[in-house]
């Protein structure tokens, strides 16, 4: 017995040995909700970061992710941490613009339709963000965008009248406020629940990344998809600002590090991913093509029209990042 309590106590302090890169005396093991598939370069992208911070802060903070909504479905995952029912996940933000128009700044129609003018926006933007999410108990640790958001339907569209009646996939008050404007009827449905809905006629038309239809394999029910780069939204990692107290200063440069690798690499990847995803759309069987000048200038109409409504809802604060990413061009 006292041979086995030795050797007990060997081991225990074998094992505290490796432990001294855990400045806040124990490891802590966080669980990250994310709403995409773990196929998506958003979930790929977060596991990465996972793994970069549990070697960065040697193991003081281990963190598992959930994709494809497995933990909280991707209209939860915000309120989940920010009342630190997890300490930290992924959300698209613009999901909440009904807590603050704001959060929408990135869905305002032919604003930044293109990777360099998304970051832009975002920069113009960003400090703001984090004020706002400040008072809500979050921190940003970075965010990431989409590829150009266009157009998918169940069949040839050449104009806006073609759209009437479609049964239209939205994700937030941006995508709902544009199927209403273009005579198409919105249904809110999450990203996990894309194919079923697009099988089941419970939606028929959508806009969205080609990511998002490459992953959810469209092709099976949809037949076209059209380039309209109608604006990127961003995908965001917040962390609950309780959680992150407990975090050490040294172990909080970690992972702000990493979560600057993560922009970086979530960048590039979404870059990487935009052809990628055309190609595998067209491979799929889908027609995939820009849009028609008649169309496209007909969206625009309507964009201006979000634009003005964006900026009414968002007020001051919404006029203020306009005119700091415009300044920024």
């Amino acid at each position: 017995m006292k041979r086995l309590t030795s050797l007990m106590m060997a081991t225990a302090l074998t094992a505290s040995a490796t432990l001294p890169a855990l400045a806040d005396g124990h490891a802590q093991t966080w669980d990250m909700p994310m709403a995409y598939a773990a196929s998506n370069f958003h979930s790929e992208n977060g596991v990465k970061f996972a793994d970069c911070v549990r070697e960065g802060t040697g193991g003081a903070i281990d963190i598992t992710v959930h994709p494809g909504g497995s933990l909280f479905k991707g209209a939860d995952i915000k309120r989940a941490v920010q009342t630190g029912q997890v300490p930290i996940g992924e959300r698209l933000l613009s999901g909440h613009q009904n807590e603050n128009a704001v959060f929408g700044f990135d869905n305002v129609p032919f604003l930044a339709t293109s990777f360099d003018d998304a970051e832009k926006l975002n920069a113009a933007a960003a400090p703001k963000i984090a004020e706002i999410l400040a008072e809500q108990n979050l921190t940003v640790l970075y965010s990431v965008p989409w590829p150009p958001q266009g157009l998918y339907f169940n069949k040839e569209v050449n104009a806006v009248a073609d759209m009437e009646g479609l049964k239209f996939r939205s994700y937030n008050n941006a995508t709902s406020r544009f199927a209403e404007l273009t005579g198409m009827l919105p249904v809110t449905i999450e990203a996990a629940e894309i194919s079923q809905a697009f099988a089941t006629g419970v939606a028929e038309a959508m806009i969205s990344s080609g990511a998002t239809g490459y992953d959810r394999k469209v092709w099976e029910s949809l037949s076209h998809f059209y380039e309209v780069n109608g604006w990127l939204p961003r995908n965001y990692v917040m962390v609950n600002n309780d959680a992150w107290a407990e975090v050490s200063e040294e172990n909080q440069t970690a992972i702000m590090a990493c979560a600057e690798t993560a922009a970086a690499d979530g960048l590039q990847a979404s870059k990487d991913y935009t052809q990628f995803t055309m190609d595998g759309l067209a491979e799929g069987g889908m027609t995939v093509g820009p849009a028609g000048d008649a169309l496209v200038e007909e969206l625009k109409a309507i964009g201006e029209t979000m634009t003005a409504e964006w900026l009414e809802n968002a007020g001051a604060d919404g006029q203020a990042i306009v005119d700091a990413f415009k300044a920024a061009q």
